[in-house]
């Protein structure tokens, strides 16, 4: 069983930075598929950004030009650097991962693994 655990949450100023890690207990190079996810209250939880083993990337609109997702594979974490963070921003943050590739990035069920998230507000 593959344990994923975020850090790196809590509050910010609008435009302000922040930096989420996903510490993987499985070498991160053997998950085809890792993604971040938000879930902000009274809303349902959306993909962020992911990144294959290849190193494609793939971003929500909303966060392209202000949020990298990137991995570093002897460390086994994956990482979301957060740039002019937003109030909309606000949200409990996931990360995910897949063994293999997943049809669509943004779409839950396609992760076979989860964290337990890390909270991550955002204050005008």
């Amino acid at each position: 069983q593959v344990q994923l655990v975020e850090s790196g949450g809590g509050s910010a100023q609008a435009g302000g930075s922040l930096r989420l890690s996903c510490a993987a207990s499985e070498y991160t190079y053997s998950m085809y598929s890792m993604g971040w996810f938000r879930q902000a209250p009274g809303k349902e939880r959306e993909g962020v950004a992911a990144i294959d083993s290849d190193g494609s990337t793939s971003y929500a609109d909303s966060v392209k030009g202000r949020f990298t997702i990137s991995k570093d594979n002897a460390k086994n974490t994956l990482y979301l650097q957060m740039n002019s963070l937003k109030p909309e921003d606000t949200a409990m943050y996931y990360c995910a991962a897949d063994p293999f590739e997943v049809g669509a990035w943004d779409i839950i069920d396609e992760y076979s693994y989860w964290g337990q998230g890390t909270q991550v507000t955002v204050s005008s």
